[in-house]
């Protein structure tokens, strides 16, 4: 079993910055792929990148190339999402999620309960 807990979100200004944690107990964390899915209100929950378990393959959508980094610290358990130049279309709920390095939710085994971003224009 892995837990997965998330934090960093809250509410910010567009054109700002918010970085993300989601922090693994359970199950050897430094060998599991990780990533973050996002849902907006009324939508469906959608990729947004993810991690290999060594760090050297990243993945990101479209939509956020450019703007966030994904990164892991695994002596501490954790994987990092570096969010630049927010856009109110990035308001969402942040889902970090262990198990592949997949873009597709069903890879993923493990489900954290979500973090709150919210962009103003």
């Amino acid at each position: 079993q892995v837990q997965l807990v998330e934090s960093g979100g809250g509410l910010v200004q567009a054109g700002g910055s918010l970085r993300l944690s989601c922090t693994a107990s359970g199950r050897t964390f430094s060998r599991l792929g990780m990533g973050w899915f996002r849902q907006a209100p009324g939508k469906e929950r959608t990729f947004v990148s993810s991690i290999s378990w060594s760090g050297l393959i990243k993945y990101y959508a479209d939509s956020v190339k450019g703007r966030f980094t994904i990164s892991r610290d695994n002596a501490k358990n954790t994987v990092y999402l570096q969010m630049n130049s927010l856009e109110p279309e990035d308001t969402a709920v942040y889902y970090c999620a262990a198990g592949s390095v997949q873009q597709t939710m069903n890879q993923y085994e493990y489900w954290g309960q979500g973090t709150q971003v919210t962009v103003s224009s």
